[in-house]
């Protein structure tokens, strides 16, 4: 189980996990089941990264939106255990509702072709035809052709169609038209194969079990401890330096933020100048505010959906869809049977897509205006669908990409790490620092929990290779 602080390490490790996201852990979880010493080090005093939760009074908030494609539960089988991947359940319905069309979806390939050839009038033939091309999309394909030009190819000037395609995967990687089709292909086929799944017993249980698999398998886990360097000696990395200690290892993953990783942990001179540039170049994707309530005890709300896409804007607009004056949010409920043997509790998740430019250097009472009317338009918003809202609510809180970055010392607070440039970075970081890897958030293949946990058994696997026998 996880402990605070650096007392009694040992006196080297096999591998030490800078950080304790989902890539972070399913990385050392990997390792350990692998037979390597692993330390994993956790600057917040609490594992999960953005797959996290806190509580107030008596609810639990899952940070974040909770859903994730059906191949999760392959993951968590195969690299944790049983009783994890037992737990997890489908979304019984998404719905949609903006000036263009609403509808509730079961959000997989049948429904999709259903809903793109009966309400939209595509035909069946250009549908399966798409269906086809993203499926087969893989990281090695051309980046050149946009999401936007693999929209008109196949459904030419309808906005509409592109809004149903498009909206969700936006809040899932942070998206646009603009960016590389692959980055949309990839995690738009794998919801497609079977729904919108999640962990039933929520996220705090979810981590916990996690938590106490690490300890199973002896992985070494450490909260509350920030690394501020990583060891590069000899052109190798030999390990850490944190909490004032030096701590030797003989292979180091980072699960922080890649461009934190290579400008800020090393010292300058560890990598090759050109390589620094490529990685000051690469752009950090967006982050999010989300409102948290609270569904006072003994209230009860109808059901409405598990994932709710809301929008007042004429037309899909990624941009207009990061504005802090919002127009699209996404509400996610948690009903009781999500967390079951506890009190019948709801709470509701409102979030919205940011920029952090928009929040930061606002001074303290500004700071507090902007988060009261985020607030108040999203209980506007939400009265739409639960009438009386507000009289039902205890408790209600709002976080901004200043609040993810404090918590997650994420650059800019992004909620998607970078975008798809990041993953030659995150990739190559081992042939110009031996023995140092990368696991994070890297658009192309962290789109959410499933992505992430499947990017930290692949690094696992390449340092296990590189440690030998």
């Amino acid at each position: 189980m996880a402990v605070r602080g650096l007392k009694d390490l040992k006196e080297s490790y096999d591998c030490v996990v800078i950080g304790g996201g989902l890539g972070g852990l399913t990385c050392a979880n990997r390792l350990a089941k692998m037979g390597r010493s692993v330390l994993l080090l956790e600057q917040h005093t609490q594992l999960g990264g953005l797959a996290t939760w806190f509580k107030r009074k008596k609810h639990i908030f899952d940070v974040a939106l909770h859903g994730f494609p059906v191949g999760m539960t392959k993951t968590l089988r195969k690299y944790w255990s049983r009783d994890i991947s037992d737990r997890i359940v489908q979304l019984k319905g998404i719905r949609f509702d903006n000036p263009q069309f609403q509808l509730e979806t079961t959000y997989d390939r049948e429904d999709f072709i259903r809903l793109l050839t009966d309400k939209f009038g595509a035909t069946r033939e250009t549908v399966e035809r798409f269906f086809t091309v993203t499926r087969e999309m893989n990281f090695f394909d051309d980046q050149a052709k946009t999401t936007r030009e693999l929209f008109q190819e196949f459904f030419p000037d309808r906005d509409d169609i592109w809004r149903l395609l498009m909206e969700p995967i936006t809040y899932a990687n942070g998206s646009t038209l603009d960016d590389p089709a692959i980055s949309y292909g990839i995690v738009f086929s794998n919801f497609m194969s079977q729904g919108v799944f999640t962990f039933r017993g929520g996220t705090d249980l979810f981590i916990s079990l996690m938590d106490k698999e690490l300890g199973a398998n002896g992985v070494d886990v450490r909260v509350g401890v920030l690394v501020d360097k990583i060891i590069v000696d000899g052109g190798k990395a030999v390990g850490v330096h944190a909490g004032g200690k030096t701590i030797r290892a003989r292979s180091v993953v980072s699960n922080a933020n890649l461009k934190t990783t290579v400008l800020d942990m090393l010292d300058n001179g560890a990598v090759s100048p050109e390589f620094r540039a490529k990685t000051e170049a690469v752009r950090v994707n967006n982050s999010s505010c989300q409102v948290y309530m609270g569904i006072k005890p003994g209230e009860k709300i109808d059901f409405i959906g598990d994932l709710l896409f809301t929008s007042t804007a004429p037309k899909f607009d990624a941009e207009l869809m990061l504005s802090k004056n919002v127009t699209s949010r996404t509400f996610s409920v948690y009903y009781p049977d999500m967390r079951p043997g506890g009190p019948e509790r709801y709470t509701i998740v409102a979030s919205s897509n940011a920029r952090y430019e928009d929040w930061d250097g606002l001074t303290p009472e500004q700071y507090k205006a902007e988060k009261a009317r985020l607030a108040e338009d999203t209980l506007n918003a939400l009265e739409k669908y639960i009438p009386g809202a507000r009289a039902k609510i205890d408790h209600l809180e709002v976080a901004t990409p200043r609040t993810f970055k404090r918590y997650t010392l994420h650059v800019k607070g992004s909620s998607f790490g970078t975008k798809f440039e990041g993953l030659e970075i995150s990739q190559n970081l081992p042939k110009e620092a031996p023995g140092l890897f990368h696991t994070g958030s890297v658009a192309i293949i962290m789109s959410g929990w499933l992505g992430a946990a499947n990017y930290g058994v692949i690094v696992a696997n390449e340092v296990d290779k590189y440690l030998g026998v």
